[in-house]
């Protein structure tokens, strides 16, 4: 498994996010927070919402993309991979090995 080392600045619901986050991820933790009086703009609020290519942008407002392990390969055997790629919103890789073979 590989370890994820996000850096995450919230303008609004940050502890709600950062709970949120810690609960989702196994063996996660929350390193350092530091608080800015001031905020630029607030999250979406927003539940998940599944975007191109796998992407999706969660309640508050952060941009995810989960890419399997396998994809990097699959996208160097053929063109017609990122092609399927890119009509997908959930990456699906049954589809995308068909496209490679």
């Amino acid at each position: 498994m590989q370890k994820i080392t996000p850096f995450l600045w919230f303008d609004n619901k940050a502890e709600e996010a950062v709970n949120f986050y810690v609960s989702t991820f196994r063996n996660s933790s929350i390193g350092t927070v530091t608080r800015y009086r001031e905020a630029a703009a607030a999250a979406s609020g927003q539940p998940a919402e599944a975007q191109q290519c796998g992407w999706l942008k969660d309640r508050y407002g952060v941009s995810w993309q989960i890419v399997p392990a396998v994809l990097p390969k699959l996208l160097g055997k053929s063109p017609r991979v990122m092609q399927a790629l890119l009509q997908m919103k959930k990456i699906d890789i049954a589809d995308l090995q068909k496209a490679a073979a």
